[in-house]
């Protein structure tokens, strides 16, 4: 019986330089799609977050001292002002109402300041005192006491009355009026910089 003769095993040829630089450049170029997809999806999640969620924002001037200044990086949670309206004692940030809009202030610019009045309640100042109904605030947080008047004002509904902490140096609700609850953007909530004033604002 005559035997079968082995085949002979075929030598494998290396892929040549030419293949081999192909074959990287589709494994680069498939991994820099990677890396702008997860950029893409990074960048869709952050104007989520900022559109309904939260936003960044700086204090641009002192009329909120000595709680805020200028320079503080504020995180504005714009959430719960779906569920609730704001309440005493809040700071939040605002559009400027059309009053101000009317004096040349930009639509889209933010204020700040501490709501001391809501839809209902009466106001005045006299005396160094925000009066609430005829009854005296204890505002612990006021840079000083406020050394102007403001006749009795009743605060419509669908509006707040905000003031800034620091009384006397304030462009608030004491000088343009009641701010529409639908101008306000946020709750200011937490202060992350500077870091020796970081934290929750009470």
């Amino acid at each position: 019986m005559a035997l079968k003769s082995k085949p002979e095993d075929k030598a494998v040829e290396p892929k040549s330089a030419t293949a081999q630089e192909s074959s990287s450049e589709v494994g680069f170029w498939r991994q820099q799609r990677q890396n702008i997809r997860l950029v893409a999806i990074a960048l869709l999640i952050a104007v989520v977050l900022r559109v309904w969620v939260a936003e960044p924002r700086f204090i641009p001037s002192n009329s909120m001292d000595p709680t805020l200044h200028i320079g503080d990086r504020l995180l504005v949670e714009k959430i719960s002002y779906h569920l609730h309206p704001p309440t005493l004692g809040d700071i939040v940030v605002f559009h400027p109402p059309e009053t101000l809009q009317s004096l040349g202030y930009d639509p889209k610019q933010a204020f700040i300041k501490r709501v001391v009045g809501e839809p209902g309640d009466t106001l005045a100042v006299y005396d160094g005192h925000l009066y609430r109904n005829g009854q005296p605030q204890t505002e612990a947080y006021l840079a000083a006491a406020p050394a102007y008047q403001m006749s009795s004002f009743t605060v419509p509904p669908g509006h707040i009355f905000v003031m800034g902490d620091n009384r006397n140096d304030s462009n608030d609700s004491h000088v343009w009026g009641p701010l529409p609850v639908e101008n306000v953007i946020g709750h200011a909530q937490f202060r992350f910089w500077p870091v020796s004033h970081l934290g929750p604002l009470g």
